[in-house]
């Protein structure tokens, strides 16, 4: 091939063309060119398109390769923009179309507000707009939540002679979706598939996301059955999962179940996300044998669970309180190569925890260690609040140092668990050191807090202090649940202060809040001590 082209140039002479032709082919070759811009970029790729800006031919050769390529900053697209627009003639629409897209796909932070500005630019000299370049700008205009000005679009597009297409469409049902404006995006795809225009797989994948996500489940289900009757394109086991997830979540497990019977009939397979969502699913209600006996159909399936369906099937032994039984499913775990992380180990730890076992409790958290998996604060809560409630304050304490020894900050929780504690056990005075502590730390006090505080201060005949806190929540902006009445009621009641209990029950309900079991048995105890 060589020796023959070499041959035709000693015949004709025509070195020139030898020589322009040789270094166009080899220059913009694809392998050249790929590995051209993987050893440059920057500085270096805007040399090469310098180098090449006096040839058209060539320049825009490289701009397309370029394009495909991607960049991996603004500054070379846009120096490449400024350069095209000076060449005479211009370059046709779709070199810009080209651009415009590479410039949408920049990571992390993609110019948008700069390709809004340069199709502006375009317009205004003169240059007709294809769709496509609409699309780009409409696309961009939802990115940065103007999807009203993308939806104007849609007139222009009708004015160029340009019908509304899948893209144009599905780029306005994303805009809609991620604005969180789905009842105009289901009244769009509606519209949309009246006028036969259908939006990818990706787009109704994300309707259904955007959907579920809001708890739209009634939608999601109509959405369902209208793709399944026009779609060019049937829904899958992602959609369903989606779907699934989503009636589980809303404690639906009737219909979730109902869809997974369904999906089945349908012959679509059941993926592990599928299985351990309708085993979470149930545990959540506490429909142990259901979930087992999904487990066991995912077994027969052959398909192999994952982190988060054995940590689910741990937290639902401990909550059975077959906390042996847990510790088995974490054995089999890693005999199967699925390794633990922090939220299977605090599942387990909480049942031994349920269970007072603080010394296998601590045998756990030194085998989270020795796996490379360090505590973290929810590990500690659960340590503090299992020591806590078996009346071992003190080591609750300890293992509040060792939080801070390894760096981690208490957070509200930690204190809420160690103020009720030592309120418990009367020793307001640790309690109320710890207050301080947490607001000392930055931590605003919640009604837990306060709640807490109350009771102990009540019940130890605190009264004075007990009015001043509750001064503090108003002056803090924390409201008063009904859980801080029956409180206060109570321990004025106990005080031997049975008017002011009244007076406060009486403000309650002028309040709008709905006294519950416990409020009306302390105020038949008020009454019957008078």
């Amino acid at each position: 091939m060589m020796s023959a082209i070499i041959a035709s140039i000693i015949n004709h002479g025509n070195l020139v063309h030898f020589r322009f032709r040789f270094r166009f082919r080899f220059r913009f070759h694809p392998q050249f060119v790929r590995r051209y811009h993987s050893r440059n970029s920057g500085t270096d790729a805007m040399h090469h398109f310098n180098n090449v800006s006096d040839d058209p031919r060539l320049f825009l050769e490289s701009v397309r390769q370029q394009c495909k390529l991607g960049f991996s900053r603004a500054e070379i697209p846009v120096s490449i923009f400024h350069q095209l627009n000076c060449f005479r003639p211009r370059p046709c629409i779709i070199v810009f179309n080209q651009l415009f897209t590479a410039m949408c796909k920049i990571k992390p932070h993609p110019p948008f507000s700069t390709v809004v500005t340069f199709c502006h630019q375009l317009e205004l000299s003169g240059l007709r707009l294809n769709n496509y370049i609409i699309a780009v700008l409409a696309n961009c205009y939802c990115r940065f939540g103007r999807v009203d000005f993308a939806f104007s679009l849609l007139g222009k597009c009708i004015k160029l002679g340009y019908p509304p297409d899948a893209v144009m469409i599905t780029t306005l049902l994303n805009g809609l979706i991620v604005s969180d404006k789905l009842h105009h995006a289901v009244q769009l795809l509606d519209k949309a598939v009246k006028l036969e225009i259908q939006p990818d797989l990706i787009t109704y994948g994300a309707m259904f996301k955007g959907l579920c996500r809001n708890g739209d489940n009634a939608r999601a289900l109509h959405l369902l059955r209208n793709m399944e009757r026009k779609a060019p394109f049937k829904p899958g086991v992602i959609i369903y999962s989606t779907l699934i997830d989503s009636l589980c979540k809303d404690r639906l497990l009737p219909q979730a179940l109902g869809l997974f019977k369904e999906m089945k009939v349908k012959g679509i397979l059941p993926d592990v996300v599928t299985y351990s969502t309708l085993i979470r699913g149930l545990c959540s209600l506490g429909r142990w044998n259901e979930a087992k006996d999904i487990l066991s159909e995912m077994l027969n399936n052959s398909i192999a669970p994952d982190i988060e369906t054995y940590s689910t099937l741990i937290d639902m032994y401990c909550k059975e309180g077959n906390v042996d039984e847990a510790r088995a499913v974490l054995e089999l775990m890693s005999s199967r190569g699925v390794h633990p992380d922090v939220i299977t180990y605090g599942a387990l730890l909480d049942g031994y925890c349920l269970r007072g076992e603080m010394e296998e409790a601590e045998n756990l958290v030194d085998i989270m260690v020795k796996d490379s998996i360090v505590p973290d604060v929810v590990t500690f809560n659960t340590l503090i609040n299992g020591y806590c409630k078996y009346k071992q304050v003190d080591k609750a304490l300890v293992m509040v140092e060792h939080m801070h020894l390894l760096g981690l900050t208490p957070n509200i929780v930690t204190y809420n668990i160690l103020i009720d504690a030592f309120c418990k056990e009367n020793r307001l005075q640790v309690a109320l050191h710890q207050f301080d502590e947490m607001k000392h730390r930055g931590m605003a006090p919640d009604v837990v807090t306060y709640n807490s505080l109350l009771d102990g201060l009540l019940k130890n005949a605190e009264i004075d202090t007990a009015i001043s806190l509750r001064r503090e929540m108003d002056n803090n902006g924390v409201a008063p649940n009904i859980v801080t009445y029956n409180i206060i009621i109570n321990g004025l009641s106990e005080a031997g202060r049975p008017t002011e209990a009244e007076e406060v029950f009486s403000y309650l309900v002028a309040k709008g809040l709905r006294p519950n079991i416990r409020t009306y048995n302390i105020m038949i105890k008020v009454l019957c001590r008078q």
